[in-house]
């Protein structure tokens, strides 16, 4: 390859029209009054021009000043009928021969659209990739969701940094199957693994819950003042995200964090990446109480589907409400359990701090009557004094923490998720998973969103490779293969 260029077809009197001159045609050997052919590859949407000294076409030239620049003027209808539906092209400049197929994004876009929409008219799998999947919460929602829209979901990949939560869920989440791959690494190690990232599969939806340590409240309270970037270790994680977006290039994503991340930078370049990516950006505040959930956890959803989809965060299912105490969830922990205690110690804090100025530190007791619960976080096993918890009905004075299950039970997290697990991991996996049941109305939405890109559209042929099988380490795309002659 000798040059590459990106360039929208332009229209000449309402006909279609590509001009290349100067050193893009010099380059090729492309210099006035030499001859071409032109050649089209209508199953790949290829145009191939090559010198020919037979060849039907010519190359003009234009003066500008004393220089003589080489002129190539595409404007047959018939020869640009190859990139009908296409807005941009390539150009690739090689030596005798210039090579012209559409961007890769409309690529990309129309190969997307293509399998999502073969595989929901056929009924096969649609495949689901997890990036920072922790035990698998956000994915067991959103597969709940998607079969209960009528889709039949398949995790295809699993990524987390910490290979005791992948091992809790391959064996306790049912979203797992045989065939799931599990990726323990950091997440910007496995981006930038070209072995690895050749040897993961396309998929249909990716869903992420990026770490959000830079963005959270407590996380900037603990770096002062600054920008969620900042943060020595995640700031930078939506760099890799993008790229694994890329290279996976699901038709639909879906990714959560705390509300505050949606002013970030990282958000920004998010929306505005994946809008270059050929997406449509969609965002809302999910607040885990409209699907009456105890706990009244706020979580920012982000929904980018691909250009050609349609999809309204307005018409999420939310349940009628009901009113709910802390009380259903609550397990039987007796009078004389050594968890009850004074907890002296945080009361004294609590009442020393209040003396102080600009302290916010306040302890949050519950009862069997309270409404809601405030976000149990995922180092609550540490018995902080800013973390919920429960009085005793038998003696106000004795305090104690919410159990496992009550915390399950808090965020609608099925109880099998967490089997087998000791008090700090099983809190740290709840701790930084979402509340269950708003996730799953947003499943549901994509899996409705998905089933409707098939009405009343034309379903397109998918090549294997579209399916969900990688390509084999260095085989080239069709569309790229010629390049390689």
């Amino acid at each position: 390859m000798k040059a590459y260029e990106t360039r929208k077809i332009g229209l000449h009197r309402g006909r279609p029209r590509l001009w290349l001159q100067g050193h893009q045609a010099s380059r090729a050997g492309f210099l006035p009054g030499k001859r071409f052919c032109v050649r089209k590859d209508v199953e790949r949407n290829m145009l191939i021009l090559e010198l020919a000294a037979d060849g039907s076409r010519l190359v003009s030239r234009k003066m500008d000043g004393e220089v003589e620049l080489p002129v190539i003027d595409i404007n047959s209808a018939e020869a640009l009928s190859v990139f009908d539906g296409f807005g941009s092209v390539r150009i690739i400049t090689q030596k005798m021969r210039i090579i012209i197929l559409p961007s890769a994004v409309d690529l990309a876009k129309k190969e997307r659209l293509a399998r999502l929409r073969a595989k929901v008219a056929t009924g096969a799998p649609i495949t689901v990739g997890s990036i920072s999947h922790g035990g698998g919460v956000l994915s067991h929602a959103l597969h709940t969701g998607l079969k209960a829209s009528g889709l039949q979901p398949k995790l295809a990949f699993a990524n987390d940094i910490r290979p005791e939560l992948l091992d809790q869920a391959s064996i306790h989440n049912d979203a797992w199957d045989e065939e799931t791959i599990s990726l323990a690494a950091p997440m910007q190690e496995l981006a930038f693994d070209v072995w690895a990232m050749d040897h993961l599969p396309k998929v249909e939806i990716l869903e992420a819950g990026i770490p959000c340590s830079g963005a959270s409240r407590s996380g900037r309270a603990k770096r002062g003042a600054g920008h969620a970037e900042a943060h020595p270790e995640v700031g930078h994680l939506i760099a890799p995200f993008l790229a694994i977006v890329a290279k996976v290039q699901p038709c639909l994503l879906l990714v959560e964090n705390v509300p505050a991340w949606g002013s970030s930078a990282s958000m920004h370049i998010l929306n505005y990446q994946l809008r270059d990516l050929g997406y449509q950006v969609h965002e809302t505040v999910l607040h885990a109480g409209e699907w009456n959930v105890l706990e009244h956890r706020q979580r920012l959803c982000i929904v980018a589907v691909t250009e050609g989809l349609e999809f309204d965060f307005s018409l999420l299912r939310r349940p009628e409400k009901v009113d709910r105490q802390v009380g259903e969830v609550l397990e039987d922990v007796p009078e004389g359990d050594e968890r009850w205690s004074t907890m002296s110690y945080l009361v004294e804090k609590e009442i020393r701090d209040r003396e102080k100025e600009n302290s916010n530190f306040k302890m949050q007791i519950m009862t069997a009557a309270s409404s809601f619960c405030p976000t149990i976080t995922k180092g609550y096993s540490r018995v902080r004094g800013t973390d919920p918890k429960l009085r005793s009905p038998h003696d106000p004075s004795l305090l104690r923490q919410f159990t496992l299950v009550e915390h399950a039970r808090m965020k609608g997290i099925p109880l099998h998720l967490i089997e087998g697990l000791g008090l700090t991991l099983g809190h740290e996996l709840m701790g930084q998973s979402v509340c269950y049941d708003p996730f799953v109305a947003v499943g549901e939405l994509l899996g409705v969103t998905a089933r409707a890109s098939c009405i009343p559209k034309v379903v397109h042929k998918v090549t294997a490779s579209a399916q969900g099988s990688p390509a084999s380490p260095g085989e080239a795309s069709p569309q790229l293969a010629l390049l390689d002659i």
